[in-house]
């Protein structure tokens, strides 16, 4: 979510800085956003919510108490939720807040401040959790499971002065699992896996920091356990992938491992996953679903433009900004200006899709752009890469998913 209080800035031109020199998160208006969100959960009354960390911006103390006071409010309409920290929440000590042209420190919070903070929200109806971590097993529906795993490295952001990106799962959550999956088969529940770092690359470029450092080991006992579907995040785009085989051919539906990373709230198109659950038969179904703020604006009688019709600008701004980018990276480059403007135009159309998740499906009418046949003569550097892998076909839907949760019971 990256949710930022609005106590925290003013909008000035600190926050202003702190926002074009970031990865797309729609900051200004994150509050309206999850508003939108809280308004939509009101309506469609899920059974409840799952957040998968990464639920403030930097970890600010205020964001988190904030958050939780909306989450009070979906759970007031009978919606329950379920939280775990993300590598941005704990012990963050980029926790800032913006006043005029200033960033100014704020208080961040503990793991002990979070349980506190978020207890209603999981922790209190924990039917066991981990000694070692924030981790923690509840049942959020009849038949149904929620195992809530704690990947984040926190206890030496402070020495370090910033947040530690990369996660692992602990041995001692890893036999941990083992005896919730026990408990949870003692009642003929399924589980359903949660945790914040990625299980699987949901890139081809190698790029340190999102899955799990010790991912194999992860899998393994995933697979042990019939633990077949994982809900992530971390890495901000929309992208579903399963795992392989060592010799690289794909493995049975009975053994694969599922790992959904839902896309960022913050960032463009601002979506969650909307699933359903069939406890007699297992069945799991996952579709990205946009958060409709142009609905819960016009519905609350707001006025401002760009809230009522929000899609439209939000996408907008996001192209711009993977435009703007693109184009200083090419600087120095030998392409003349125009050249230059095609390739960064190439490159910010491209980008909207991969993020939304919907660019693996077809982009032939992206690859007939002139910028991209100059992206084709360009080997070195990041951009013309991860512009490679953004252009892949992908067979599996990278939006939506079916499942039958658990198929290989232990």
């Amino acid at each position: 979510m990256h949710y930022l209080d609005k106590s925290l800035h003013d909008g000035g031109s600190a926050f202003q800085s702190f926002v074009s020199s970031g990865d797309g998160k729609q900051l200004p208006y994150m509050d309206e956003i999850l508003d939108a969100f809280v308004y939509e959960a009101s309506i469609k009354k899920p059974d409840f919510i799952i957040l998968s960390g990464d639920l403030t911006n930097n970890g600010e103390r205020a964001s988190h108490k904030s958050l939780a006071r909306k989450l009070a409010r979906i759970e007031e309409k009978g919606t329950s939720v379920y939280v775990i920290p993300g590598n941005h929440d704990l012990f963050n000590p980029w926790a800032r807040a913006f006043k005029g042209d200033r960033q100014i420190m704020t208080d961040s919070i503990t793991d002990k401040n979070f349980t506190e903070i978020y207890g209603r929200f999981g922790y209190d109806e924990a039917l066991s959790r981990d000694r070692q971590s924030l981790s923690y097993a509840v049942r959020a529906a009849p038949g149904l499971w929620l195992l809530m795993i704690d990947s984040n490295q926190y206890d030496n952001n402070r020495r370090l002065g910033h947040p530690q990106t990369d996660g692992r799962v602990l041995p001692s959550t890893l036999a941990w699992i083992d005896s919730c999956v026990q408990m949870a088969a003692n009642e003929n529940a399924r589980v359903l896996t949660v945790m914040h770092h990625n299980i699987l690359d949901h890139s081809d470029i190698d790029i340190p920091g999102f899955k799990v450092n010790n991912s194999g080991q992860v899998l393994k006992k995933l697979q042990k356990n019939g633990l077949n579907l994982v809900l992530s995040g971390h890495i901000h785009m929309q992208d579903i992938r399963h795992d392989l085989t060592d010799g690289g051919t794909e493995i049975t539906d009975k053994t694969a491992v599922y790992d959904i990373a839902t896309s960022a709230l913050a960032v463009n198109p601002h979506q969650y996953g909307a699933m359903t659950f069939d406890p007699m038969s297992g069945r799991t179904t996952y579709q990205s679903t946009p958060v409709d703020v142009e609905g819960w604006a016009a519905s609350a009688g707001l006025t401002d433009s760009r809230l009522l019709s929000f899609k439209k600008y939000a996408e907008q701004s996001f192209i711009d900004d993977s435009y703007k980018k693109a184009y200083e990276s090419l600087k120095g480059s030998k392409f003349s200006d125009q050249d230059k403007r095609e390739m960064a135009d190439a490159m910010a159309q491209l980008n909207v899709r991969y993020f939304a998740g919907t660019a693996g499906g077809g982009i032939d009418d992206l690859l007939k752009l002139p910028g991209f046949k100059l992206w084709s003569t360009v080997n070195d550097g990041f951009l013309p890469r991860y512009i490679r892998s953004m252009a892949q076909s992908k067979p599996l839907s990278n939006t939506s998913l079916e499942i039958i949760l658990n198929r290989e019971q232990p």
